[in-house]
């Protein structure tokens, strides 16, 4: 079965952001855009480093709020890499 052109286009990533912990010292978090629309991805990182700003990455608090930002990126259409500053299992 083929895709028509609409679902060709929703699949299509629309922007490219990276996650980055920065340390045990606030601000804890600083999302970087790759690519993409400067618009979206500032409204996602508004909505990310709400979900994020206080919580270091080992937090149980943290690892619900990570997975609220992953949705809101896969509904964003946004590619979504995380940088702990360690390897994830």
């Amino acid at each position: 079965m083929a895709m028509d052109q609409d679902q060709v286009e929703q699949s299509q990533p629309v922007g490219h952001v990276r996650v980055v912990y920065l340390g045990p010292v606030a601000p804890h978090w600083e999302v970087v855009e790759v690519f993409g629309d400067s618009r979206t991805i500032s409204e996602f990182r508004q909505r990310a480093l709400a979900r994020l700003q206080l919580l270091p990455p080992h937090d149980p608090q943290c690892r619900r709020n990570r997975e609220r930002v992953v949705r809101d990126a896969e509904r964003e259409r946004l590619i979504l890499q995380w940088d702990l500053g360690y390897e994830e299992n």
